[in-house]
């Protein structure tokens, strides 16, 4: 099924998104492994956090909606019941990671399972660390789901270097350590999303060019108050879309600016986008602010590998951003791109070839070069929520439009996506 897109001409007003997909899981999970009642303020409405929810309800935790808050009262240090049924992540890769750390301490059995495109997804790389530390896990031939965990007598912490940045690896290894005797420390070359460090407040220390984090027993959550920010990621489509639009500016409100974070805004800057940052503040340890986005003349620029990982979810949105600049833009050292949702890399080249763009895909990237030289066009989704907004808003930027098939897929991280667009354009 197709969905049609109009032109946009112009972009103005103000917006307020959903809360962070990264912190809203993990706010949820924490609150699920403290003993009482915690409060979340601005949770994402997506579906993957709706993924965490249904699994740790399942696990005993009650989560209930009021108003603007959701009210969480958690079950303690290995306190979870034994689910009487599979635990179902949905499309969510970052829900399947993080619990199966908190799930190989618990003391019985679980299954997690997903939907057919997470079942797609490598798990080997969780895998192989929580086995270090003495978990059993049984997966399916080709380490996908689902993912079988048995109860171990004891996990035990380990010391373990991340073989690439990853931070749902990184959560997956520290959570496990908070059930273990003894520091568990995982090393990263290249750092990585650091909310699970920040909200549990766990130790970091840098030693030449590795960032080492450590988690114990003394760092298991407690009940608490977390106010979630807008989410980063989401807000990357309304950037690039106020940048590319003629005579456009908009403010994108209370947006988290955790430097782990924050590597879109500073490419877009280099590129020539008029982005500043006002209101800046934190909460719960967790920089934000207002994003506010004036129309802009952008030209590509040198991408930088070790900003890779920073900005590994915003490149389908920023390869928009690429297409209208002046010169080449190219991505490398990005092949984590293809084990997402779908394989982002051929996605974004098999679009942008139908725009007529020149387009050289790599093992571990892409080039484009040219200009868009078609007045509409048709776009696949691949069932992957990133590329259906990307091409959503490239649509918005052609004369005559454009369309989406399978646009649905955006329910995953933010359902209210064309809503928000509708308050905005002009």
């Amino acid at each position: 099924m197709s969905t049609e897109l109009k032109r946009i001409n112009k972009v103005s007003g103000e917006l307020e998104l959903p809360g962070d997909k990264s912190i809203s899981h993990r706010s949820v999970m924490f609150s699920a492994m403290a003993e009482g009642a915690s409060t979340i303020y601005n949770l994402s409405n997506g579906e993957d956090v709706r993924s965490t929810q249904a699994c740790f309800k399942a696990l005993g935790a009650e989560i209930n909606y009021d108003g603007e808050k959701v009210v969480v009262k958690g079950k303690g240090f290995k306190g979870f019941d034994k689910p009487g049924r599979e635990l179902d992540a949905g499309n969510s890769g970052t829900t399947t990671r993080l619990i199966s750390g908190i799930l190989a301490a618990q003391d019985f059995e679980t299954v997690i399972t997903g939907d057919e495109f997470l079942s797609k997804r490598p798990m080997k790389r969780i895998i192989d660390p929580l086995s270090l530390m003495g978990a059993k896990i049984k997966a399916a031939g080709n380490n996908t789901l689902p993912l079988q965990i048995f109860p171990t007598d004891e996990l035990k912490p380990i010391n373990y270097e991340l073989p690439v940045a990853s931070a749902q690896v990184k959560s997956a290894v520290l959570l496990a350590g908070l059930h273990c005797e003894g520091i568990t420390s995982v090393i990263e070359n290249t750092p990585s999303r650091d909310h699970t460090e920040r909200m549990l407040a766990l130790n970091t220390e840098v030693r030449g060019n590795k960032r080492i984090v450590y988690s114990s027993k003394e760092n298991y959550p407690e009940a608490k108050e977390y106010i979630v920010p807008s989410d980063i990621s989401t807000a990357a489509f309304f950037i690039v879309l106020t940048l590319l639009s003629k005579n456009s500016e908009l403010r994108l409100k209370n947006v988290s600016l955790n430097e782990t974070r924050t590597g879109i805004i500073t490419i877009l800057k280099e590129m020539g986008g008029n982005i500043e940052l006002d209101n800046i503040r934190k909460s719960a340890g967790e920089p934000l602010g207002d994003i506010i986005v004036k129309s802009s003349e952008l030209k590509n620029v040198q991408i930088d590998d070790s900003v890779i990982p920073n900005i590994i979810d915003e490149i389908p949105i920023l390869s928009v951003a690429g297409a209208f600049a002046e010169g080449d833009f190219i991505i490398r050292n990005a092949s984590e791109l293809r084990g997402k949702e779908t394989d982002r890399i051929a996605a974004v080249c098999s679009n942008m070839k139908n725009l007529g763009v020149i387009t050289d895909e790599y093992e571990d990237g892409f080039a484009l070069s040219g200009s868009i030289n078609r007045d509409s066009g048709e776009f696949e989704s691949f069932h992957d929520h990133r590329i259906a907004m990307a091409f959503a808003v490239l649509s918005f930027l052609l004369k005559d439009g454009g369309k989406v098939n399978n646009f649905s897929c955006v329910n995953i991280s933010n359902p209210n996506f064309m809503s928000q667009i509708n308050i905005i354009a002009r």
